[in-house]
């Protein structure tokens, strides 16, 4: 601990692992002193740590946590990823409508009146647009921030936010992905606690921390309150409706056969695996369709610009 505070640039960071130093060189156990920092260490961390201190086997559970922070990066890596591609793609469609919109569009307003009667509809249109948002960008730029302000106050509030984790979990074509993220990082972290000693409840506590959502969150207390009342684990992740069935099975043997923490280990092997390659396969298939998106977007401003000018040409001509 010693040699980390030493070694530690982050100065909030070295003042944490210096108090902890500090407890640990006056007799307090490695778990009460982490205990202390609730905000850095996690209660997954404290109980685990407690749990392999007491047994002394706490090298090997440093490890696992360190194996399961590496899983947790490389999966929100994935993630980032997944999602940078398309946004950037999208907002740069918007970027350069906008800006044909506001600066060529009026350009060939003059040119175009003489066959108004005559533009596609298209044209008409987009020069509609064109005049709306030069005449009125301060309006439109004062919605927006209204939006924007209202729509984060609603998405931070109580109500926003369970209406935002009810869709995660139930929506069709995010479901699937959302449920197999939540799988992956609770199970985890059940496994972890169970094959080290720790109880489970402690473990289903250490779980509902890890999840940010609150749907899943009202799923684990639901499974401790059948665990409390001796109907075991697997009974409370069967009425979960937007589980996978596979992993209701696997949890129901697991606890049946006492092998509960290996299974749910497996479980979340399994289920990061698959969204590993779905999230790579929708980065691949956002390419091209995002692509396409914008071939046709450019290719509406293209062509109500070039067929007036041909229709121009000819009444020249």
């Amino acid at each position: 601990l010693t040699t980390i505070v030493q070694q530690t640039e982050n100065a909030k960071m070295r003042e944490i692992v210096g108090q902890v130093a500090l407890d640990v060189s006056e007799g307090q156990p490695f778990g009460v002193a982490l205990s202390r920092h609730e905000a850095v260490f996690s209660s997954t961390y404290v109980n685990l740590i407690s749990a392999s201190e007491a047994g002394g086997f706490m090298a090997d559970v440093l490890q696992q946590l360190l194996d399961m922070d590496r899983k947790r990066e490389q999966l929100k890596g994935t993630l980032v990823s997944a999602a940078t591609y398309p946004a950037f793609l999208i907002a740069f469609s918007l970027a350069v409508v906008v800006f044909v919109l506001v600066v060529i569009f009026p350009k060939f307003g003059s040119m175009f009146e003489s066959i108004a009667d005559q533009l596609p509809m298209s044209t008409k249109a987009l020069m509609a647009v064109s005049d709306m948002l030069r005449d009125n960008w301060w309006l439109l730029l004062s919605v927006l921030a209204v939006f924007i302000v209202a729509a984060r106050a609603w998405l931070t509030s109580d109500n926003g936010r369970k209406r935002i984790d009810h869709i995660k979990v139930h929506w069709p074509g995010i479901r699937d992905i959302f449920t197999q993220i939540y799988l992956v990082q609770s199970l985890q972290v059940l496994s972890l606690s169970l094959t080290n000693g720790v109880s489970v409840m402690e473990s289903l506590d250490a779980c509902r921390d890890v999840v940010k959502n609150s749907v899943f969150r009202d799923l684990i207390r639901n499974i401790e309150d059948k665990v409390q009342s001796g109907q075991g684990v697997a009974a409370g992740f069967a009425e979960a409706a937007f589980l996978p069935d596979l992993a209701k099975h696997m949890i129901s043997t697991g606890e049946q056969t006492g092998n509960l923490g290996k299974v749910t280990g497996r479980i979340a092997d399994y289920y990061e695996a698959q969204l590993t390659k779905k999230l790579e396969a929708l980065s691949k298939l956002a390419e091209p369709i995002m692509l396409l998106v914008m071939g046709v977007i450019v290719g509406v401003l293209v062509s109500s610009l070039i067929l007036p000018i041909f229709k121009l040409s000819r009444a020249v001509s």
